[in-house]
């Protein structure tokens, strides 16, 4: 039997699941409450102090030639992807001996409760990676700084870029952000357990047909195809089905919430079918998902692209990756993405640090086809287009869903709108509520403080 490992949380963009102890992809299911906390932690109002002035210059195109400068590097990459992420900043400080960059890996949760209230106090970090969901309620509160001077270095817009990677950085006519990567639901599959059971474990299931046969084809051998947890399901994977099912998380325009919609009714019925018809086990471990794919006792996982360098690390399994299968009648998967940022310090950031900050996100856009091996499908289309992307492996199969990804609207205050989210789908799936009723109780809360945020952001 292979080894079980743990894999750090990497958080959604709407409310997460209540368990303490989650594997990266339960945590998809659990604590947006760091979307309240973020409004605790930080001291300036809605209104905010007048954010940093980005300095006169070539927003860090043309390099460094300042003095030798120590910048904090601050983010949430605890799992697979941190290894990778240290090895590029290395890269950077031999290419640049005179910037040093200090990492801080916190997670997510903790993180976003920790940022603006170090920022408030000059303390913050210099350079940030933030979840796009986040970019503008942070933008409105002046814990970052606008990056128009960045992107123009960069010589890079809008249609340079998956476009709503680029558009969720937009908030009141400046743009504060520089899209690094998108990561979205994908399937895993594993190979030997799909042989066991007489499939072509080089033919992932590609609809609910498929799928479902998959499914009966491991229960007719004695195997649980696919284990769902009523503690981690509420992340990418029932949000992946409600869009598939037609349904959104939020309005596009930002208007309401409607997760309580059919579409978010059948996406946890159809949860609930697969504890019900035995393709999963009734009470499974809200990481029961992971541990099972990677211990050969089941076919299938929905899971995020970080999962890449972790399954890589089990040297045992004979897994693969591919699109999700199209379960709802709708091409559509659940999606996020790093967006690099950097803090606004109260008290004003020295001229040099913010210099070699810009250099940093430069440089690190450039180069995001090696962040590419730990799972992200780099942002920038001249990226994905380079030859080399081709050889980068299950992110290349996450990259052909890049038409359907679905976000959050870009407004301030988004996750707050979405805590009751998860314990609403969780309720559901345990049987302690009805699935419509859940919803529809967590969707009223939402949309009460969907206005509150209106009218405090405007």
């Amino acid at each position: 039997m292979n080894r079980p490992f743990s894999v750090a949380p990497e958080p959604d963009r709407t409310g997460r699941a209540a368990a303490s102890q989650l594997g990266r992809r339960a945590l998809l299911g659990g604590a947006v409450a760091a979307g309240v906390g973020l409004v605790a932690a930080c001291s300036p109002g809605s209104s905010g102090r007048p954010g940093q002035t980005a300095p006169k210059g070539d927003g860090g195109a043309e390099g460094y030639d300042g003095p030798a400068v120590e910048l904090a590097f601050w983010h949430g990459l605890t799992g697979g992807d941190g290894p990778i992420m240290k090895d590029l900043t290395a890269r950077f400080s031999k290419e640049f001996p005179k910037i040093t960059i200090k990492q801080q890996a916190i997670a997510w949760e903790q993180y976003y409760e920790k940022l603006p209230a170090a920022v408030s106090q000059g303390k913050g970090p210099d350079i940030a990676i933030m979840h796009i969901d986040r970019v503008p309620t942070n933008a409105a509160r002046r814990v970052i700084q606008p990056l128009d001077d960045v992107n123009d270095a960069l010589g890079l817009g809008e249609g340079d870029y998956v476009p709503i990677a680029w558009q969720a950085g937009q908030y009141d006519g400046q743009h504060w952000s520089v899209p690094l990567d998108i990561h979205c639901a994908g399937l895993y599959y594993n190979k030997k357990t799909m042989e066991q059971v007489g499939l072509d474990p080089e033919t992932p299931p590609t609809n609910e047909e498929e799928y479902l046969s998959a499914l009966d084809a491991a229960k007719s051998k004695g195997m649980q195809g696919m284990w769902v947890s009523a503690l981690s399901a509420p992340g990418l994977l029932c949000q992946t089905l409600l869009y598939q099912f037609g349904g959104q998380m939020v309005a596009k325009d930002g208007s309401a919430v409607e997760f309580g919609s059919e579409a978010g009714v059948k996406a946890v019925e159809w949860l609930k079918m697969l504890i019900k018809e035995g393709y999963s086990p009734p009470k499974a471990a809200a990481d029961g998902d992971v541990v099972s794919f990677q211990n050969d006792k089941s076919l299938f996982m929905f899971n995020g692209s970080w999962m890449v360098t972790p399954l890589n690390d089990v040297k045992e399994l004979e897994w693969g990756a591919a699109i999700v299968p199209n379960i709802g009648g709708t091409e559509a998967v659940w999606s996020g993405s790093h967006q690099m940022v950097l803090p606004d310090n109260r008290g004003g950031a020295d001229e040099n640090r913010s210099k070699a900050g810009r250099v940093f996100l430069n440089w690190l856009s450039k180069h995001s086809l090696d962040w590419a091996d730990a799972g992200q499908v780099p942002a920038r289309n001249d990226v994905r287009e380079d030859p080399k992307f081709d050889e980068k492996g299950p992110v290349v199969e996450f990259a052909k869903q890049l038409d359907y990804i679905n976000f959050t609207p870009p407004i301030p205050g988004i996750t707050d709108c979405l805590v009751d989210w998860a314990p609403a789908v969780s309720s559901a799936m345990l049987g302690q509520k009805d699935t419509a009723t859940a919803l529809g109780e967590a969707q009223e809360k939402g949309n009460r403080i969907l206005q509150q945020n209106m009218e405090k952001y405007g």
